[in-house]
């Protein structure tokens, strides 16, 4: 197949963060576009920064690339080690993180660097950047909060299964005529708790971004109850907040997190139990959400990212996070993305419809 020069020939690939479906159709669209289109030879690299640091790599012609577009999880394992946080030498080698990584650019013969992750991962990729390496991002959680793109590989796959886990725990509840809690992913924003909970149709939707007064919560089942209503069904974000920890800081907030001996789902229940008198329980889907195949929608959104990837790296556009808008391919600087994340808005369309739908938030 023709190829259109470009000075980039050799990319390394790592992911990093939380897994997620979309991962591997995004590295299959990146390394075969890349070859077809460019002729760049694709290096991968071993559980995320780790591996960039130590030097663990392979050559992506090795693998079958096209397989990938349905697998689940990482081709190339990830970890969460930030090589900027409280760098320290390697036991082994001696060698400081940035140090390790200078020579998996040099050994490897590496152009540029591509990083498929969170906010994280893309956080480091723009402090690499910084540091003069050529690199680019591409938007990867099932929690949809990477600033500077509209929708990010991942999500659309944990709606559905998240939906599908409400959905199977409201026959549960209905069968006994109690409340249930389903402790829905999403520490800082609550995109996937709206959307499931919406699409699932829960009685109440508990968001980090909307702090929750039990008592408002007891009072609108209370309500339900008396006009015939037999359960109830409460999406909980794993980091959904009470009035009082709304009031707490950063460094506050993660300590009272750190002294529960249960997560914020079994919490709730226990208080509606408490204020309603309501049998309630907790169901936590968990790591259910982010794994297994990616679906339809996911997998075509990660080849579009995954090959506009390979035309940012032939053009050298490189320092930037490979985002849509609009539905458009369209590049977000990475110093933009770093050390932030996407709330959902108070003004959000889906927010204000949940709520017209007579759905409780707890405030």
């Amino acid at each position: 197949m023709a190829t259109t020069k470009t000075s980039v020939k050799t990319v390394g690939i790592l992911t990093s963060g939380g897994d997620a479906p979309g991962l591997n159709a995004a590295i299959r669209a990146l390394c075969i576009s890349g070859k077809n289109n460019y002729g760049m030879k694709f290096i991968g690299i071993r559980n995320g920064y780790r591996g960039l640091i130590d030097g663990d790599t392979f050559k992506m012609d090795e693998i079958d690339l096209q397989p990938l577009i349905s697998q689940g999880g990482s081709v190339l394992g990830t970890s969460r080690v930030k090589p900027f946080k409280n760098p320290v030498p390697d036991p082994n080698t001696g060698l400081l993180p940035l140090e390790g990584i200078r020579k998996t650019f040099k050994d490897n013969k590496l152009d540029a660097l591509v990083c498929l992750g969170g906010n994280g991962t893309n956080t480091t990729a723009s402090l690499l950047f910084e540091e003069g390496y050529n690199v680019i991002g591409l938007p990867k959680t099932i929690d949809n909060d990477i600033f500077g793109t509209d929708e990010t590989f991942g999500f659309r796959t944990a709606i559905d299964v998240a939906t599908d886990g409400i959905e199977a725990i409201r026959t549960t509840a209905r069968s006994h005529r109690r409340a249930m809690v389903v402790e829905i992913m999403g520490h800082k924003v609550g995109w996937l708790g709206l959307y499931s909970g919406l699409a699932a149709r829960a009685d109440v939707i508990l968001l980090p971004e909307i702090p929750y007064d039990i008592k408002k919560i007891a009072k609108y089942m209370k309500a339900k109850k008396s006009e015939g209503q037999e359960y109830f069904i409460i999406a909980c974000s794993e980091g959904a907040m009470d009035l009082n920890e709304a009031k707490l800081g950063k460094k506050e907030l993660k300590k009272a997190r750190e002294a529960m001996t249960h997560s914020v789902g079994f919490r709730v229940a226990k208080e509606i139990e408490a204020e309603t008198g309501i049998e309630t329980r907790t169901s936590v889907l968990g790591y259910l959400q982010r794994g297994g195949e990616p679906s339809p929608y996911d997998r075509i959104l990660a080849t579009r990212i995954g090959d506009a990837a390979a035309d940012f790296l032939a053009e050298g556009r490189f320092g930037n996070l490979v985002a849509t808008k609009g539905g458009e391919i369209v590049a977000t600087p990475l110093s933009v993305v770093a050390g932030r994340v996407k709330p959902v808005p108070q003004d959000d369309t889906l927010l204000k419809t949940a709520r017209n739908l007579g759905i409780c938030f707890g405030d």
